[in-house]
């Protein structure tokens, strides 16, 4: 999510999440900080967003959930960002806005207006924020494809704007390590179209439900083929009716089948179209690889299609699905050689035309991890870009631009926030420290109860262990260890200690020395100590 600020006006491009690493034990999604925003809800005009991604979009249910603004945007992006706000639940009357080629939004001081451009989504669009010392553009993802399906990208006006100056350039960085061009959509189609005419039995074809380009490519190819098209997974599905209500998506009559008909349809006259070409765990693709879904199961002779790069946190759950599909009999197709998927970022080649053609006097790498944005900026220097006008920003580093130059800022309240089972959480390192040892040490509870008159226990010590040692097979183990803890806590009773956190830590210290000397690893311990006024009613078992 960005932000432009004059005066009394702010201006908000984007709202998206990412989706948590690995290591983030218990985390959904990651959104932005909006600590900021909190502080000033009066002076935020609008929400602009530049197409309908999740890590552009994912992000407004938690926003709406505590500020309101207009939203500006295509029509497909709106229209995906009312079906979230319906899952949410969100209620809330939100002032919805399509935006138009040639439209211009004004405030008092600052007005936007809007550029088309091509992008793995329809309705991606640029956004240009007019202020009194210049012109700000915000490319969105974006790439140039001379032959795309579908519109075309406004050279012209990107033209007319690198010929009034523009006075910032935020451009997009996704790709800016890969050398050439991205590949165009067109040559994709003749892929795809290629392929299925090969296939002689069932085609399972997967990829990202919010591409609508490969989706069209599909319907072609099954109408050419004389196929027809099961759809499997929700946001398929539900990109399938967004697309035909706002005419993305042109289908045949007939073509579309349910699954009552997979059974009985011949195999070479079949495509399923899924989800799940990033080996997501409940996608339709990832359930059918592991024989758990309901109706569809894999025959030999099926050909699977990923239609899709893997993202650098999902390569290993790709290779699981992959794996799995080839066991069950399979032919999977994918990776680069087979020309059925292209990136909607830009190449290196692309981010060159990109930056000659708007000029910028400030250049601003965003959109892509640390050293994608560095890159950036070194392409940036090469086409001519002093580099005391490049700026590669942190997280709530604000650049503050006058009219005759530019600097850095102090930081902002800004960061990252946790969706953890629905609820926004603020970024607490300790927090995710903690649960990554829960999850590699496991847990060990020891329960005793103690007389609180003569600080004797009288029941316990008690090990119960959760994740660290399996019981069965340590039972040894831990009948030595609940011996070893009650010979140490035996001098406590004989100092009639009645301070429970000294036998909290008693407690810890001993079998954390002891579980180390025989395992060299040790449990997160807690204690669960009670004192009891009448120990007749305790029985120690």
């Amino acid at each position: 999510m960005y932000g432009i600020e004059y005066k009394n006006e702010i201006i908000l491009i984007d709202a998206g999440l990412k989706f948590p690493d690995a290591h983030m034990n218990g985390v959904d999604y990651i959104i932005p900080d909006i600590r900021y925003l909190l502080d000033k809800p009066q002076q935020i005009k609008a929400l602009f967003l530049t197409h309908g991604h999740e890590d552009h979009i994912g992000a407004v249910p938690y926003l709406l959930k505590h500020l309101s603004f207009p939203i500006y945007g295509g029509a497909l992006t709106i229209d995906l960002v009312k079906a979230k706000l319906e899952e949410h639940k969100l209620t809330n009357s939100v002032d919805f806005h399509i935006i138009q080629d040639h439209e211009r939004v004004s405030f008092q001081h600052l007005s936007v207006h809007f550029f088309r451009t091509i992008h793995s989504i329809p309705d991606a669009f640029g956004i240009v924020v007019d202020t009194p010392y210049g012109s700000i553009v915000h490319t969105g993802d974006f790439k140039f494809d001379m032959t795309p399906e579908g519109k075309t990208a406004d050279l012209h006006k990107m033209m007319q704007l690198g010929e009034k100056g523009v006075l910032a350039l935020l451009s997009d960085s996704t790709n800016s390590e890969r050398e050439g061009q991205s590949l165009s959509e067109h040559t994709v189609g003749k892929s795809v179209l290629e392929l299925i005419q090969q296939c002689e039995g069932r085609v399972l074809f997967a990829t990202f439900a919010s591409n609508v380009h490969r989706l069209q490519q599909v319907i072609h190819a099954a109408s050419e083929c004389n196929r027809r098209i099961l759809i499997l997974g929700r946001s398929m599905e539900k990109i399938f009716s967004i697309g035909q209500e706002l005419g993305h998506l042109h289908i045949p009559q007939g073509m579309l089948m349910d699954m009552k008909e997979i059974h009985t349809t011949p195999h070479h006259q079949v495509i399923i179209l899924c989800t799940g070409s990033q080996g997501e765990p409940n996608a339709a693709l990832t359930r059918i690889a592991a024989g758990s879904h309901r109706h569809v199961q894999i025959f030999p002779g099926d050909t699977v299609v990923f239609s899709s790069s893997p993202i650098p946190g999902n390569i290993i759950q790709v290779n699981r699905s992959i794996d799995m599909l080839m066991r069950s009999g399979a032919a999977v197709l994918y990776g680069a050689e087979y020309d059925i998927h292209t990136s909607g970022h830009g190449s290196r080649e692309d981010l060159k035309l990109m930056i000659r053609t708007m000029r910028p006097k400030y250049f601003i790498p965003i959109h892509g991890e640390y050293r994608m944005l560095v890159s950036h900026q070194k392409l940036a220097e090469q086409v001519g870009i002093p580099s005391n006008r490049i700026y590669v920003l942190n997280i709530g580093e604000p650049l503050l631009i006058t009219k005759y130059h530019a600097r850095k800022g102090r930081n902002l309240p800004s960061g990252s926030s946790f969706v953890i089972r629905g609820k926004v959480e603020s970024h607490e390192p300790e927090l995710i420290d903690e649960r990554n040892r829960l999850a590699k040490d496991g847990v060990l509870i020891v329960a005793l109860v103690l007389n609180n008159e003569t600080c004797q226990m009288i029941a316990g010590p008690d090990l119960i262990s959760r994740g660290f040692v399996y019981v069965r097979d340590a039972n040894e183990l831990m009948k030595t260890a609940e011996s070893h803890l009650k010979s140490a806590l035996y001098g406590l009773e004989q100092k009639k200690e009645a301070r429970c956190e000294i036998w909290e830590h008693k407690i810890s210290e001993v079998l954390q020395n002891f579980f180390y000397s025989q395992l060299q690893r040790t449990p997160v311990i807690f204690s669960s100590i009670h004192s009891v006024s009448h120990p007749t009613q305790v029985k120690d078992d």
